[in-house]
């Protein structure tokens, strides 16, 4: 057992020496997440802000006048068109300099004072059919709080019969960062760790420095673990260096023990660099292993991780797939543990998913590892 870490560990040593000899490596190791995060982190984005709208106030009284100050109150809307005629909305819509429009028809406040019901007119462009329904939400939302403001001063309800208190937990501010960033940490660390152990193997056998390593007692474990751990050690200062930049420009709080972080850090990062390994292994060529990387990984991160869609409203074979996808459980840990401070006794059917694909994903690597040459 000595003599097999022996073996391991000059093979780490040799496999940190060539890292250490390649800039490029390093460079894209430390370099890129951090690029990466900024990119996906200012890009990526739920929140409404600014939507463009067009205004049409045909009614012109302090009624109306208070409609639209609520409808602006917040970054959510911003008036940036007064238009003469509702049909001015579809050229705008079509050109895209506005994505909603608010027209108010006159008598909307005569309406009020009677206590008879008053109308204005939401227009939407539904080409974002997300955006759209965001900016629905937040309209009738406002509607409902001024119709309910209006009732007050016409004194017709003193107090609700039912008053809904909503208290926003582990999110008060509704933030989508804090919900997107740590799915943006599994799918960078994903790529990354992929991207970098699957040149590993092939590079030997393109520079013809495989036929060596047969030639020693090396075994096949002990080549596999020991060009492992040294990419190991590089993915996790990529999590500390991403946990950190996510906290300070995204303020992501790390609510969880730091050692189940890192923990299920390792575990993941185990999974991703021993599918890496296998790409390797089967593909014998860093171009290939290269493609065949990025394309088991940033698909299945993005689709079937619930990083950004929910697996619950997925077809079952969908979600029986995502099964296989260690992201999935990732994404899952790491938004207990920065967002709700979750521990071990809630997290362990995450922790042990991964440790069982991080085991089968060696064991692959290894049993397709031939000490031959074809």
């Amino acid at each position: 057992m000595r003599a097999f870490f022996r073996r391991v560990a000059a093979m780490a040593i040799k496999e940190t020496t060539h890292i250490s000899r390649d800039k490029q490596v390093i460079y894209m190791a430390l370099g890129m997440p951090v690029v990466l995060l900024l990119l996906f982190g200012y890009a990526i984005s739920f929140d409404l802000d600014l939507l463009p709208m067009g205004l049409l106030d045909r009614d012109n009284t302090p009624e109306s006048r208070s409609l639209i100050q609520a409808m602006t109150a917040s970054d959510a809307f911003e008036i940036t068109k007064h238009l003469d005629d509702p049909n001015q909305l579809h050229e705008y819509f079509k050109n895209g300099e506005l994505k909603t429009g608010l027209i108010i028809e006159p008598g909307y406040s005569k309406s009020l004072k009677r206590n008879e019901t008053a109308t204005a007119q939401l227009v939407l462009d539904g080409t974002d059919g997300t955006t759209a329904g965001i900016a629905l939400g937040y309209a009738a939302g406002v509607a409902q709080a001024q119709n309910l403001r209006n009732m007050e001063k016409l004194g017709l309800m003193a107090e609700l019969p039912i008053q809904a208190r909503v208290r926003a937990l582990y999110n008060p501010s509704m933030d989508s960062s804090k919900f997107i960033v740590p799915g943006l940490i599994a799918m960078i660390l994903a790529i990354m760790a992929t991207l970098l152990t699957a040149i590993t193997v092939a590079r030997e056998w393109e520079l013809g420095s495989m036929e060596q390593l047969f030639s020693t007692p090396v075994g096949r474990l002990e080549i596999l673990l020991g060009k492992l751990i040294p990419y190991i050690v590089i993915g996790i200062v990529q999590v500390l260096l991403v946990i950190t930049i996510g906290s300070i420009l995204f303020d992501i709080p790390v609510k969880g023990p730091l050692y189940l972080l890192f923990g299920t850090s390792f575990l993941f990062l185990a999974c991703t660099m021993g599918q890496g390994l296998f790409i390797s292994v089967l593909t014998k060529a860093q171009m290939v292993s290269t493609q065949a990387a990025m394309i088991s990984t940033l698909v299945p991160t993005i689709l079937l991780s619930g990083f950004m869609f929910p697996i619950e409203n997925m077809p079952w074979p969908l979600q029986a797939l995502s099964y296989i996808v260690p992201a999935r459980y990732f994404i899952d840990s790491l938004r207990g543990i920065l967002l709700k401070g979750n521990g071990f006794s809630v997290l362990w059917p995450d922790i042990l998913a991964l440790g069982i694909i991080s085991l089968v994903i060696l064991a692959a690597s290894t049993a397709r590892f031939k000490r031959r040459l074809d």
